[in-house]
């Protein structure tokens, strides 16, 4: 197996180690997790450590791609999962702040739902032999939604300072991203979809 599909193996095994800091039970083993303050912005040690995985994984997301174009050696299987590992990442992670309403819950479903859509323009390729790489949009979108999670994450620090939430911006853009990507990849696959009508 080939270095950029190793990095993109690791970015799905760091989804359950990110879960694992935002979910656990700390109140259950009588742990307080630290909290740190910077003015006015409260910064918990279990969010850091969620950032620092998730930013780690995000950046294999660009390794992996930098090197496989680089080095000439884009394969099948990283076609497929590249965009896997992508979407495991990033709709755990809004799963998870969902979860706790530090975005809003109809942003995740849109976001989720468009990616089911694609998955399942996805399949219907793969069963007419074809495979349908990440485009432009698709990718845009991705990097929206990581900046916008990482802000989310930090409190939408520094701007909490002068009260502009960018982060939830940003939650929403990429969200607007998401649905026209969507769009696109309909669009570019309608006559395999539509074949059959």
């Amino acid at each position: 197996m080939n270095l950029p599909n190793k990095l993109t193996l690791f970015r799905m095994l760091l989804v359950p180690l990110m879960v694992v800091f935002y979910l656990f039970p700390y109140s259950w083993f009588q742990i307080e997790p630290i909290v740190f303050h910077l003015g006015t912005v409260e910064f918990s040690l279990m969010k850091l450590l969620v950032l620092c995985v998730f930013v780690i994984a995000s950046l294999t997301d660009y390794f992996d791609g930098q090197i496989a174009r680089g080095e000439g050696i884009v394969t099948t299987f990283g076609k497929f999962m590249d965009p896997i590992a992508d979407k495991l990442l990033v709709n755990t992670m809004i799963i998870l702040l969902a979860s706790d309403g530090s975005i809003p819950i109809l942003a995740t479903i849109l976001m989720i739902s468009r990616d089911t859509f694609v998955d399942g323009i996805r399949l219907v390729a793969l069963a007419n032999q074809e495979v349908i790489a990440a485009g432009k949009l698709g990718k845009l979108k991705t990097v929206l939604q990581m900046t916008a999670i990482i802000m989310v994450l930090l409190d939408n620090f520094p701007f909490s300072y002068i009260h502009l939430p960018i982060d939830q911006c940003l939650i929403w853009l990429a969200t607007l991203v998401s649905v026209i990507s969507g769009i696109d990849y309909f669009m570019h696959s309608k006559h395999l979809i539509l074949e059959s009508i």
